[in-house]
């Protein structure tokens, strides 16, 4: 048996280019203490937290394979919630050193999640999925509590109620055109409103005003009020709006339409957003405009009001109620310079609302305004645009991407301009405005760089200067393909007018007298026409051959002195979008749209093999140099590793979300650098690592299997029909399940053997653990908390009772872990509720583990509550010690809010005496 081949493996560094990615919301988040200073924003895979002053990341948050589609920064500034495409999220701490590790994962939706939100206090999390359910969190205990189904469509929106009532509420809007209010101890919905005739988009709270933004331009405002125990009124009030669901005696609060925002922008509503103190509500549409509404106070309302009915010539004591254009009035629009993705707003000090503006060319904005009562003259605005973050990154799909011959920078083009970046701190160096792009290449020396244009024509780039030396109207259509010439002399490009042509490089004179210098430029050399276009060339490196790939799915090769045709290679269905030649001109390996590698010989065109590399076309292929090893990419977003010789799959690259365009390989072979339709460009460094075929293919076929659930989707317990779980049933809760019977019969056989001193089980000795109560308690605690309930529907009814039998000894020798006992014994009751009442063996169990947790938790209760009230004694003496205030951030920020309230008093008052 020969040797197996080995081969070092490519590793994912990072990615770069991607400032912002549209799909998910940003939000202001506060690090070291300081506020409207960082932002996080959504990039493909990763959230970024970016640092606006200085133009840089702070810190990064990533995941692998799924995109952010939304995310929120918690009441504290603390904790940062992220959904994910797959329906998964996670909480991050950014006050941690361990940021980057996320401090709980949570399976809520079988899709993407399309909106998170925190309660006031941060304790609880409410998301919403495409899959028309919302699932309530609480963030301390890392479970979900509760899952509310109703919706016909996609949520759009939700908000915790924590006004008016005591109770815990949820409203919800949806994009079946309804608005629910949900009751989170009975998980019913007990309120709809009905009265849009659109997709409601937006949810805005502001006091007790609730503004629903629909896919009109008008926005509903509904007045929300606590509902008394009597139903008092006439018959008319009660037809006004929408007050005749006031005979609904259940719902807590009434709703009632009082008016319509009507907003300057077309289309519809995308984002409401309130600043935290609810003074402005910001929203925009599907253009570029941003509006702002200032939510007046209650004197300014009243004063608003005085001079409407003044001007109207009423008497000020006339019934007229207040309208809705008394208390809110509309501030200065921002214009944005391009499509807005989404928007965060901060008040700050002397009523300067900062807006924060995430744009659909990979773009964020941070605007000012002066947000106030007062009215400004158009001549004089006073919004500012204060920072900009573009330079990182371009501002439309990178289509070509290529290493210098050093291999120390990488050179990208897309639609708008052409950058060049610094390989190791992925910093752009350079960014030169041109054309759209099709491919690019770096002249030998690194001086200079080619770009092979859209319009046909080819630019020669000054890398020190950023400038263009010269445009040359090379082809009169798209210029897909520009190759060097391997005696570094020139080099030949295909275009899609049907014809190939060969260039050489020359320095010519430019500038004058003292300022001259020598530049280079292109001399057209040949012209080779061709029947049909030319979508891909490549040269051999032994000077011998040029190969062209055709929109007729076939490579025509040629002698590059005479031109003359020497093979035709037929095979692909469709056409040939890129090829590359093998170092030593043996190898010449073609991708097509046909989502087919093939693999020739050069000597006599014979096809060596086909392989289905790809589930969409095969957009990019490059041999690593001095191997026989290549690279391929395609419109499925993977990238792959080959190997020429035995026609073997190496290892698939985690890839681009979306599709991926172009791939180059640095002339020294360590480094890969990819581009895609989510933005990013992907590095890939060489590492000394070493993979083995059979391994990597056994990794792979494990995580397909892994990926598919044993048990099923179905997650119906078969006695309780209507149980919906807060949580999904994921591969983790299956393996959990399988970890606590593995552990209920190593139990078993250990205490049989007791007698004979038996040696731990290896799974004893991993956990560190002497006997089958601390080896239970401790798989258990090993389950995540998200995970713990689903592993624990999944046990069969005679493994629950052996639980259930083993408790009392659990509580009584592990008090430590009461909370994580306590609450398996209540789940697991609650679920197999009928047959534990039924069977009469358990009742003196359930008895004993009754009385049992009582006296615990009241222990555990008790002792808490004496700690808390022993921190308020110590606190309290030594503040009268030392004469001085613990805590004294806290009791700073009281004495600011009192000196504020003082002061608009005085204000008050001297207003009254004038």
């Amino acid at each position: 048996m020969g040797l197996t081949k080995q081969y070092l493996a490519y590793r994912a560094i990072d990615s770069f280019n991607i400032i912002t990615s549209g799909r998910a919301n940003v939000n202001f988040a506060i690090v070291d203490k300081t506020e409207g200073r960082y932002v996080a924003a959504p990039a493909a895979e990763n959230v970024i937290v970016w640092d606006l002053r200085m133009g840089d990341r702070k810190l990064t948050l990533r995941r692998e394979k799924f995109e952010v589609t939304c995310l929120r920064v918690s009441p504290d500034h603390l904790h940062i919630a992220v959904g994910y495409a797959d329906g998964m999220v996670q909480i991050f701490d950014l006050s941690s050193d361990r940021y980057y590790d996320p401090i709980c994962t949570l399976a809520l939706h079988k899709n993407a999640v399309s909106i998170l939100r925190y309660d006031l206090q941060g304790m609880r999390l409410v998301s919403g999925g495409l899959d028309t359910e919302l699932v309530v969190v609480d963030v301390v205990e890392q479970a979900g509590r509760a899952r509310l189904s109703g919706h016909n469509a996609a949520i759009t929106d939700a908000h915790f109620l924590q006004r008016l009532v005591d109770e815990s509420i949820v409203v919800s809007c949806s994009k079946d055109t309804q608005i629910k209010f949900w009751n989170l101890e009975t998980q019913f919905c007990f309120k709809t409103i009905v009265d849009n005739r659109t997709e409601v988009w937006a949810l805005a709270f502001i006091g007790d005003l609730m503004v629903a933004g629909a896919g009109e331009s008008g926005m509903n405002v509904y007045r929300l009020r606590k509902q008394d125990g009597a139903i008092t009124g006439t018959l008319e009030s009660a037809v006004e709006g929408l007050s005749i669901e006031d005979e609904d005696t259940i719902s807590p609060i009434s709703v009632s339409n009082c008016g319509v925002i009507q907003r300057a922008g077309k289309g519809r509503t995308v984002n409401l957003v309130t600043d935290p103190s609810e003074r402005v509500l910001s929203c925009h549409g599907t253009n570029d405009l941003i509006e702002n509404f200032y939510i007046c106070t209650a004197e300014e309302v009243k004063k608003r009001l005085a001079k409407r009915l003044k001007k109207e010539k009423k008497e000020e004591g006339s019934e007229e109620a207040k309208s809705l254009s008394d208390e809110i009035k509309r501030l200065e629009s921002i214009r944005a310079k391009q499509k807005i993705k989404s928007i965060d707003v901060v008040l700050g000090q002397n009523q300067e609302l900062r807006v924060l503006v995430s744009l659909a060319n990979n773009s964020l904005s941070l605007y000012s305004l002066e947000a106030s009562i007062k009215s400004r003259k158009a001549a004089d605005p006073s919004v500012k645009l204060l920072r900009s973050l573009t330079r990182l990154g371009h501002q439309s799909e990178v289509r070509s991407v290529c290493f210098s011959n050093d291999s120390l920078a990488v050179g990208s083009g897309a639609g708008e301009s052409f950058k060049f970046w610094d390989r190791d701190a992925m910093q752009c160096l350079r960014t030169v405005p041109t054309d759209y792009i099709l491919c690019s290449k770096f002249v030998p020396g690194d001086h200079y760089v080619l770009l092979g244009m859209k319009s046909g024509k080819l630019l020669i780039v000054d890398v020190a200067a950023a400038d263009i030396v010269e445009e040359i109207p090379a082809h009169e259509s798209e210029l897909w393909s520009i190759a060097l010439l391997p005696d570094q002399k020139g080099c030949i490009t295909g275009s899609g007018d049907s014809t190939l042509k060969i260039w050489t490089f020359e320095l010519i004179d430019a500038g004058e007298g003292a300022a001259q210098t020598k530049v280079l430029s292109l001399l057209h050399k040949n012209t080779l026409k061709l029947e049909e276009t030319v979508l891909c060339v490549a040269v051999s490196p032994d000077m011998k051959y040029l190969a062209v790939g055709l929109l007729d799915a076939t490579v025509k090769i040629f002698f590059l002195d005479t031109f003359k045709f020497y093979l035709s290679l037929y095979g692909h269905k469709l056409p040939v979008l890129c090829l590359d030649i093998s170092y030593d001109s043996n190898l010449i390996v073609t991708g097509s749209a046909d989502r087919n590698v093939k693999v020739w010989g050069l000597n006599f065109g014979d096809c060596h093999r086909s392989i289905f590399a790809h589930d969409d076309s095969v957009m990019s292929v490059q041999f690593i140099p001095r191997t026989h090893m290549f690279f391929t990419c395609g419109k499925d977003g993977k990238v792959k590793q080959w190997d020429g010789d035995n026609f073997e799959k190496i290892i698939t690259l985690p890839g681009h979300i979306g599709e991926a365009y172009c791939l180059a390989v640095s002339p020294n072979g360590r480094y890969l650098v990819t581009c895609g339709s989510d933005r990013t460009l992907r590095m890939y460094e060489r590492t000394e690592e070493t993979i083995v075929l059979k391994d990597v293919q056994e990794e792979e076929r494990e995580q397909l299997e892994n990926e598919q659930l044993a048990t099923g989707e179905d997650n119906t317990v078969p006695l309780l029909p209507g149980l919906k779980m807060p949580s999904r049933k994921t591969v983790g809760s299956e393996q959990s399940a399988e970890s606590i019977l593995e552990c209920l019969e190593i139990s078993k056989q250990f205490e049989l053997e007791a007698e004979d001193k038996p040696e731990l089980h290896p799974l004893m000795q991993a956990l560190q653990v002497k006997n089958p109560q601390d080896f239970l308690v401790s798989t258990f605690m090993r389950i995540r908390a998200s995970d713990l309930e689903e592993a624990l529907l999944l046990l069969p009814f005679s493994t629950v009772c052996e639980v259930l039998e083993r408790l009392p000894t659990l509580l009584t020798q592990r008090p430590d872990q009461l909370e994580l006992l306590c609450r398996v014994t209540i789940f697991l009751f609650k679920v197999h509720m009928k047959p534990i009442s039924a069977a009469k063996n358990m009742k003196p169990l359930l008895v004993r583990l009754l009385a049992m947790l009582k006296r615990d938790v009241g222990q555990l209760r008790d002792v808490l509550g004496w700690n808390l009230h022993g921190l308020a004694l110590l606190q309290t003496e030594v503040e009268q010690r030392d004469g001085v205030q613990l805590f004294r951030e806290a009791t700073q920020a009281r004495k600011k809010r009192e000196k504020k309230r003082r002061e608009a008093s005085k204000r008050r008052l001297q207003i009254q005496m004038v």
